[in-house]
């Protein structure tokens, strides 16, 4: 190691600088909201599933390859979007899951998030046990009684700690994946329309988000879904008879665009309510830039997992002690079904400090930890 990177070492080993990556260091300084809390799925569960029945989890290589941790259960080679975000937002250290969180970490945040979780509770079943939504604002209802030991049973210095946090909420992708969109094993498809059942999503996501309001959240990012036909896993499936490899699933597509409508007008209405600060991250809008723009990211692969088998490395997903791809920095998608850590630190720089309404509405996350 050469004299500069010698000096950067010892500044990292110091805690002077926050780096989301070598070439992004900003002098450390306090966080610039007090805690940071994180509600969803696999796109963001770091470790939760660990300890539970489940396939759904991700604590074996070569997940976490690239990753400090190793393999953390985090789905994904490297860090995730909230991972980068509360770098972004000037936390130091990782936000703990909250399966082995220690009491007095609490206050800067905890991550609720639990791969194959969904809106429904029999969502994703097929793959085991796991926290949905409701039991994830419940856990944050357990948390907050922990809380309230450090605030000393004053209830009105606690709501106007947790008003000044902020919430990262991502919910829904499996229940098309792990519900919707699997006939063989759920009804669902066959009961509602695309319509219909994204009614019914929204308004569990609705009465989940109220209850939150009401335990003292004011600063929610509300993030909407991908592009979810156009992961390897549905590439994989879509295109079994075909030459393409990379034609989406066009009626998966159009399923989470009117999701998607529904949220946005959702997190607008929530913004009517008195000191609620909610944005919505246009994750469908990103995840096709990144596709447009491949080459612009320095992205080479997007049709492909990094790790996986099968056509588009999407008919199984990664398995253990699997060797990945060497590069993953050219890779979109690191297995079937979840983004690299190269995918994970653009989605989060544009939901962090994009300044278009079209990614994040109706302001930035940067913009919503100070407002």
């Amino acid at each position: 190691m050469d004299g500069i990177g010698n000096a950067l070492a010892l500044i990292l080993t110091l805690g002077l600088l926050n780096c989301v990556s070598l070439g992004e260091c900003v002098p450390n300084a306090q966080p610039q909201v007090p805690c940071f809390f994180i509600f969803g799925d696999s796109l963001v569960d770091n470790g939760n599933n660990n300890g539970i029945l489940t396939l759904a989890r991700a604590n074996y290589r070569p997940y976490g390859i690239d990753f400090p941790e190793g393999a953390s259960g985090r789905f994904t080679n490297g860090k995730t979007i909230v991972d980068v975000l509360a770098q972004l937002l000037g936390f130091r250290g990782l936000i703990p899951p909250y399966a082995t969180a220690q009491n007095n970490a609490i206050l800067r945040g905890v991550n609720f998030a639990s791969g194959a979780s969904g809106l429904r509770r029999e969502t994703g079943r097929n793959l085991g046990d796991h926290y949905h939504f409701a039991e994830q604002v419940e856990h944050f209802r357990s948390a907050i009684q922990t809380m309230k030991r450090n605030f000393k049973g004053n209830d009105t210095m606690l709501t106007d700690y947790l008003g000044k946090c902020i919430f990262y909420v991502g919910m829904g992708s499996n229940d098309y994946l792990n519900n919707y969109f699997m006939p063989n094993l759920y009804s669902t498809s066959y009961q509602y329309s695309q319509k219909a059942y994204s009614t019914i999503l929204l308004q569990e996501y609705s009465q989940q988000l109220s209850q939150l309001y009401d335990l003292g959240v004011r600063k929610a990012a509300i993030v909407g879904l991908g592009q979810i036909g156009c992961i390897p896993y549905e590439l994989a499936r879509l295109n079994n008879n075909t030459n393409n490899n990379r034609t989406c699933n066009d009626n998966i597509n159009k399923a989470i665009a009117i999701y998607n409508a529904g949220l946005l007008q959702m997190v607008k209405q929530f913004n009517t309510k008195p000191g609620a600060k909610f944005v919505y991250v246009n994750t469908f809008e990103s995840s096709k830039d990144l596709v447009s723009n491949a080459d612009t990211y320095g992205f080479s692969v997007i049709d492909k997992g990094c790790c996986g088998v099968g056509r588009n490395n999407g008919q199984i997903t990664c398995l253990p002690y699997q060797t990945p791809c060497q590069d993953r920095t050219k890779y979109l998608f690191w297995d079937a079904f979840h983004p690299t850590e190269a995918a994970n630190l653009i989605y989060a720089k544009k939901a962090y400090s994009s300044p278009s309404t079209s990614d994040v509405y109706p302001m930035n996350i940067q913009q919503l930890a100070i407002a």
